[in-house]
């Protein structure tokens, strides 16, 4: 449905998907001998409203969550990081999501998950049911693979917002493969189908790997033909991103939803030499399309607290900095620095870095940047240093 009052305020970011309230251990250790979890909130795409709303940026988070306390909380806890929740619809008849989690290490034995969200409010968003109106008023509508797997009704909402339009925003899309919600390997091909309908696209080394069998870049760029950007993460690693050409044509550079894809600073002037972008000459990339050279964005290195939450965190950043016209060499350095504010801190939220002391660490020399190391308390102690540089 189409919402029937005023025509929506058009934010930032939209972010759409399910958000559930998350009860984590007050100690190290099974499930089954943890005496008392701490509540939380969790879900990928309202973890990215959230850090781009504490940055500053106007942020919408659309989903559906039940009549019940535990929605009451989500919602409340959604807002009060400054997202605007007013499409958020309740359901009377669907509970709100939750879910338990062991204190260990995710992708390891030690780690424990038990979901409780079969049949959940937000499993039955649907076009019919959401303000689609609410959800394109935006210069970027942030979506993820796990909505596509709640249920087919939300299968069918990614495709149509993932459809082809003229006055569609940009659209960004984190694969964020879940092995749990796809039992039937043969069903993750519908992620490739939904990222080749996004302008950005971010996915793990390791999705592509165990989702859709691609353990090298080059049959994954041959694979991910529509999107202007891929960003492929490595983990400690780095992360590189990729742009593509079209009948010799730079897809890096175009503009959509008034947002500029990638590689041009805003007000259409291009890159500085050295700072990322189409100005780099043109090569074939691994995956044989025709397209700017990919630039490639080292991770500093972090002393880790907690491994949850840094992959919503890093497309955050990269998202705060292409709103900002950024190149993308410095936006893929301002998301390493947004998923460290988060390895860094125990939950799976954290304060993103003030921006003018990201903005200096991301324009370091590349000597500079690999040397950075970044411990607990390193926001803070940015923010200290605004807070005396500012008069």
């Amino acid at each position: 449905m189409t919402a029937t009052g005023p025509t929506p305020d058009v934010v930032d970011v939209v972010a759409l998907g399910e958000s559930m309230v998350t009860f984590l251990p007050a100690r190290v250790g099974r499930l089954a001998d943890v005496p008392e979890f701490l509540r939380g909130i969790g879900g990928a795409e309202s973890n990215v409203a959230c850090a781009l709303a504490a940055a500053g940026h106007t942020a919408r988070w659309v989903s559906r969550v039940g009549a019940d306390g535990f929605g009451d909380h989500l919602v409340e806890t959604v807002a009060a990081y400054g997202v605007d929740v007013s499409a958020v619809r309740r359901d009377p008849d669907r509970p709100t999501g939750v879910y338990f989690r062991t204190a260990g290490e995710r992708g390891t034995e030690a780690h424990e998950v038990a979901y409780y969200r079969a049949g959940s409010a937000a499993s039955a968003m649907s076009v019919a049911n959401l303000d689609l109106d609410a959800v394109r008023s935006a210069r970027v509508l942030h979506l993820s693979g796990i909505t596509a797997a709640l249920s087919g009704e939300c299968l069918a909402l990614l495709r149509e917002l993932t459809a082809a339009r003229a006055d569609r925003p940009l659209v960004s899309f984190d694969v964020n493969y879940r092995p749990g919600l796809w039992p039937d390997p043969a069903r993750t091909g519908v992620l490739l189908e939904l990222a080749r309908g996004a302008d950005i696209v971010f996915v793990g080394a390791d999705e592509a790997r165990d989702a859709w069998g691609m353990p090298d870049t080059g049959p994954l760029l041959s694979a991910l033909t529509g999107p202007a950007l891929v960003v492929v993460k490595q983990g400690a690693d780095g992360a590189t991103a990729y742009g593509r050409e079209a009948g010799g044509v730079t897809v890096c550079g175009r503009e959509a939803g008034g947002v500029t894809v990638c590689g041009r600073e805003a007000g259409g002037r291009p890159p500085a030499a050295g700072r990322g972008g189409p100005a780099a000459p043109a090569r074939r990339t691994p995956g044989g399309e025709h397209g700017p050279a990919p630039l490639r964005a080292s991770a500093p290195e972090v002393d880790v607290v907690a491994a949850v939450g840094a992959g919503d965190a890093f497309a955050a950043g990269f998202l705060s900095a292409t709103l900002r016209g950024l190149p993308v060499r410095d936006r893929l350095r301002h998301g390493h620095l947004w998923a460290a504010a988060v390895l860094t801190e125990a939950g799976d939220l954290a304060a993103p870095p003030a921006r003018g002391h990201a903005d200096r660490l991301a324009a370091l020399d590349d000597a500079a940047w690999g040397r950075l190391r970044l411990g607990p308390g390193w926001t803070r102690a940015g923010e200290a240093l605004e807070e005396v540089r500012t008069p």
